[in-house]
This record gives C-alpha cells, structure tokens and sequence, in this order.
C-alpha cells in the first residue's frame, strides 16, 4: 500500500468515528497494529459469546445496552486476570469478538480508563495497567472484585472500610439535628422490619442500603459523604455472613434501630456502639475487627 493511500484510509477511520473534534487526538484508533503489537494479544474464549447480541439480553447492573454490557464483560476480565496486566488491546478486535461497533468500543475503553483499568497512549495503544494503578473504590470494581478471584480479598477489605467509615459517621450524626433526615432513617427501620417479617429480603436491602447512606450523609463530612457510594457498594455484594447487614435478621434489625434512638438523644457515643455492634453481629468478623469497648 502506498504512503498516500496508508495515509487516506487512516483520515478515513479517524473520521468515521465520528467522536474526535478537529484536531482532537483519536485517543483509540482503528488502524491495524504493528505486528509486534499483536503478539500476546488477548484471547477471547472466556468472554460472553452471545454479548454481541445484546438485544436480546438484558442490560448490565451499571449500564444499559451494548455500552454497559461492553464495559461490564471488559471489566471483569480485566479485574478477574484473563486480561493480565501490560496486555494489548485492539479496538477492532474487540469489536469483532463482541460484534459491537467502533464507537461502542471506544467509549467503552474510555470509561475502563477512567477507573484505572486501562490506559491509551498514542503509538503504544490500549494495555491493561497493574492493579495497582486500578480505582479501587469504584462501586463497579468493587463488584467485580467481589464476585472474582479476589471474592475473600474484596470483602475483608470491605469490611475493614467500613469499620473505620461508619462508626465514626453514627458519632457525627448524633451533633446533627436534622429532624428530615432522622425521621427518614427511622421510617428505614420500619421498612425494614414490616419486610423481614414478610421474608422480603430484596425491599429489606434496599431500605438497609438507604439507612446507611442517609446516615453517611448526617454525619455532615463532605469527605465522608464521598464514600457513601462504597458502603452501598459492600451491601450489595457482601455475599455472606460478613456484618449484621448482610441479611434480615433481629438483631440486625434491633442495632439499627438502637442507632435511631441514640441520634435522636444526640448520643453520639453511644450511637457508635451501635454501629460497631452492627457490624460485628456475626462472629465472623471478629478475626478481622475488634469487638467494641463499652465506656
């Protein structure tokens, strides 16, 4: 192929994408990759063969249609270690394997690299990057952790987190006097347990994740209001007996409700308590917390 041509079908491609303004860099090009690139390229067997033909599927937890989906498979092969780290990839296979278009492919690796998974560099490409680089504290990595290889892992570290997290926010609340949001964390408990005693568990997570991200929030830190999203998070991929959140149970029920009582009395200590005592129903997650200190 000539210069002039080689030269054409790039501006073509790059044109085609339709997403790179004027003089904007196509950040995920099209273009057939040296040979050197491609050796060690990844293998696709272990993707979803029927991804392509999302529209007969339904759409990912995070995100709807090709996109998500594209961004879900991708994710958990990267974080899962089918795609090891420092591996090129090819846009355009990977369009071709998922049967998806350029442009579902190039979003799809720019949300990937806003979560560290993924970077791209022109005449490098797109490699997946070291763990160590990863946002760990993105919900959809701590799902994909969670239900990985790194499952034992994920959900130590969650617990861990958020035994720093919440307990210092319930001592916060309490010397905040927000009657909206303190009413709303009591309606909670309520929810809560008209559905353990119904045996709905769904409407009774659902309730359990809103009490401790309204509780997060009365604690008045912007900082920790940040990380309500990894509190919710935890809750919906703990996966075990991991804290007393985990399922509907009494005493779950009884702490949270010991939680309510003390933000309204403006005990700050002892909704503290509460909340580490929430956290360590199980007597599982005592090798990986201390039990808390009565004062």
């Amino acid at each position: 192929m000539s210069t002039l041509a080689h030269t054409m079908m790039t501006a073509a491609r790059s044109a085609d994408s339709g997403l790179a303004g004027p003089g904007e860099l196509d950040r995920y090009p099209y273009a057939e990759p040296p040979v050197t690139e491609r050796v060690g390229a990844p293998v696709w067997e272990g993707a979803d063969p029927e991804l392509g033909r999302v529209g007969r599927r339904a759409a990912g937890s995070r995100g709807r249609g090709l996109h998500g989906q594209l961004v879900q498979q991708l994710g958990q092969m990267i974080v899962s270690g089918d795609l090891g780290a420092d591996r090129p990839l090819v846009p355009e296979e990977i369009g071709q394997r998922f049967e998806v278009s350029r442009t579902v492919v190039r979003e799809s690796l720019r949300v990937l690299e806003a979560k560290g998974l993924v970077s791209a560099r022109p005449n490098v490409g797109t490699r997946v990057r070291p763990v160590s680089d990863w946002n760990l504290l993105d919900p959809d990595i701590i799902e994909w952790r969670a239900f990985g290889p790194q499952r034992d892992d994920q959900r130590r570290e969650l617990t861990e987190l958020r035994w720093t997290i919440e307990p210092l926010a319930a001592r916060l609340a309490a010397g905040h006097g927000r009657e909206d949001v303190q009413r709303r964390l009591s309606d909670m408990v309520e929810i809560m347990g008209h559905a353990m005693g119904q045996g709905d568990a769904l409407t009774y997570s659902r309730a359990d994740a809103e009490f401790h991200s309204l509780l997060i929030q009365l604690a008045g830190n912007r900082m920790l209001e940040h990380l309500s999203g990894i509190v919710s998070a935890a809750l919906q991929v703990s996966g075990g007996p991991v804290t007393g959140c985990d399922r509907p149970n009494e005493a779950s029920l009884s702490h949270h409700g010991r939680i309510v009582d003390a933000l309204a009395a403006g005990d700050g200590t002892g909704a503290e308590v509460a909340m580490r005592q929430l956290l360590i129903v199980h007597p599982e997650v005592e090798r990986v917390v201390p039990a808390p200190r009565e004062h």
